[in-house]
């Protein structure tokens, strides 16, 4: 037993249970209740709980023997509920301008403080006893220091909190450098990076003319302060620094290449993004190793949607951080030469958008491909009506992916970025086009293919504006590099287009003499494009009418036209004499109105 190694990491168990539970959005009562119930768990799962009568019974005493991970954790939770509580209470009294509420929340720190002291007294038994690492007491240091310093800095101790918070961020610097995976030198650069603005705040009060130099004042209050506020920080210091080296040979380190965006590092400074980017790596390690073996495009369809997985995931980390960071009206800004969290989450969902448009065009490639290399060698028209409508949705999804990407803030901040992302995007709109029209040639309407095939070639003319605007050396060319497109690729596209518009005229005037009826009906047919410039050109019909001979006389006086005759197909009648109308006409009015009775006709 006592020759155990406990596993109990501080700081990698408080942030866990901190992000988890409330504190991502500063909701230090649901924290409080968290750590509570933790606990009463803890206590029930190490048998010290109080007895329910009113004898007391005194807890077996902790030795270094029979000490547990239980006890460092329920001392690490006393500690962080007391914390929690005085947050609470403080921030009630900012609110309501309450010194009492003030008072109490000091007493909470101050009850938070002594948790922390018996759990740092206990770790430092465990580690001259050699029953942790020197990892884990120096987290459980650098955690005791963090929370001496904040409860001094509320107390407006301001010198005694800048040598403890110093001391901390030096502790914490030794175990970023000796860290034998991403995640736990990202776990110590959270926590500098929760502490420096204590350590910024605390050396203005004191009146310093460089307080924004945060290394300088910590290489200057180290030295002064830390034999007296960490006893075996030297002996620590060492130990850090050989287990960086025994970790530097080990072969299951999980370290997380370098981001970079434009050739600028793109550092990763939380703990939940670097396990989910070290995913995201293995993923596309797998699809690289896929792609040198040339799988077919079908293989790699589902290598694909591992890594688009893995990036949804770190999509979705990224946009909880970004959303708690405003929730919380969070102002601090990045330090030099690092990147905030909108940025970092713009980053991802460009690299989420990317790869799904890989998966897209490999999923394109995959139908045209068993279309080609099928039962049947050449496509039928059947076929055609069948392949092309599939490839133009997965085609309209890789428009939704580069417009979406269009809008993101990483690519607006950078021209070369933006004019790569437009080329591109031309480019799939002409292959879109060039496959709708395809489309349409098996159902006779060869007018809406060659349309097509016209609005194809002004997108070719676009992607080539597009693609000239970024320059051969580029720092931007890397991240464009999910979709190769060169000059000679439109050129090709250009070729084929041509070639289609040619096929679709013939088969056009083959079919009904170019007539815009989809029907091969009978009677006159008119050339080819005979009516089109009608609609562009007023004709001068009057001179024409002139030198035809067909120009209208003037007429004297208007004289009312007759109506022209129709010929009206007439059921047959009996044959009779015509009526003498010209007689009749001829006939004075009486004699001709009273002819008939006298038997005249």
């Amino acid at each position: 037993m006592s020759h155990t190694t406990l596993t109990a990491r501080v700081l990698w168990l408080a942030n866990d249970e901190r992000s988890a539970f409330g504190l991502r959005t500063n909701d230090f009562e649901r924290y409080r209740k968290h750590c509570a119930n933790r606990v009463h768990r803890l206590r029930c799962t190490l048998k010290m709980t109080h007895g329910k009568g009113r004898d007391f019974k005194k807890l077996p005493a902790i030795t270094t023997q029979n000490v547990k991970d239980g006890h460092l954790q329920l001392l690490l939770f006393e500690a962080e509920r007391a914390w929690a509580y005085g947050q609470e209470l403080l921030k009630e009294s900012i609110d309501n301008d309450d010194n009492g509420l003030r008072r109490k929340a000091i007493a909470r720190f101050r009850r938070a403080l002594h948790w922390n002291d018996q759990m740092l007294a206990l770790a430092s038994e465990l580690f001259a006893a050699d029953r942790i690492s020197g990892v884990a007491f120096a987290e459980a240091t650098a955690y005791s220091l963090v929370l001496h310093g904040k409860v001094l800095r509320y107390r407006d101790d301001f010198a005694p909190a800048l040598a403890n918070l110093a001391v901390a961020k030096s502790i914490l610097d030794e175990l970023a450098a000796s860290a034998i995976s991403s995640r736990d030198q990202a776990l110590a650069a959270a926590f500098v990076d929760e502490i420096s603005p204590e350590i910024r705040y605390c050396a203005h009060e004191l009146g310093r003319a460089r307080a924004y130099d945060i290394d300088g004042i910590v290489a200057e209050q180290v030295p002064k302060h830390r034999d007296a506020l960490v006893p075996a920080y030297t002996a620590l210091t060492a130990k850090l620094q050989g287990a960086a080296k025994e970790g530097s040979t080990a072969t299951a380190r999980k370290l997380l290449k370098p981001v970079e965006w434009e050739g600028t590092p793109v550092p990763i400074r939380n703990p939940e993004l670097v396990d989910a980017f070290i995913r995201v790596q293995e993923a596309e390690a797998k699809l690289d190793e896929d792609t040198s073996k040339k799988t077919s495009s079908r293989g790699k369809v589902g290598k694909y949607d591992a890594v688009l997985l893995a990036l949804s995931d770190a999509e979705d980390i990224a946009r909880k951080l970004l959303e708690a960071q405003q929730l919380t009206n969070s102002t601090q800004p990045a330090a030099a030469g690092k990147r905030d969290t909108h940025f970092l989450h713009a980053y991802i969902v460009y690299r989420l958008l990317s790869r799904r448009i890989q998966r897209d065009l490999a999923l394109v490639d995959a139908l045209l491909a068993s279309s080609a290399h099928g039962k049947h060698a050449a496509p039928t028209e059947a076929a055609d009506a069948r392949l092309y409508p599939a490839v133009l949705k997965v085609l309209d999804t890789v428009l939704q992916s580069f417009t979406q990407m269009r809008s993101l803030s990483v690519v607006d901040e950078s021209q070369d970025v933006a004019s790569g992302v437009e080329a591109r995007l031309s480019a799939i709109k002409a292959r879109r086009s060039l496959y709708l029209a395809r489309s349409y040639a098996p159902l006779k309407r060869y007018a809406e293919s060659l349309t097509l095939t016209q609005r194809a070639n002004l997108h070719l003319r676009e992607a080539r504006t597009m693609l000239s605007d970024v320059p051969p050396e580029s720092p931007a060319l890397p991240a464009l590099r999910f979709y190769a497109l060169a000059p000679q690729q439109l050129v090709a596209l250009e070729a084929e287009l041509h070639a289609d518009e040619a096929r679709y005229k013939r088969e056009w005037y083959t079919f009904n003499g170019g007539v815009a009826s989809t029907k091969p009906g009978t009677g006159d047919h008119k050339p080819l494009f005979f009516d089109i410039a009608l609609n562009y050109v007023n004709l001068p019909m009057d001179k024409l009418l002139e030198r035809a001979g067909k120009a209208p006389l003037p007429a004297a006086t208007p004289t009312p036209k007759a109506a022209p005759k129709t010929v009206e197909k007439e059921e047959p009648r009996s044959s009779s004499p015509p009526p003498a109308e010209n007689t009749a006409a001829r006939s004075g009015g009486l004699s001709s109105l009273l002819g008939g009775w006298w038997g005249r006709k």
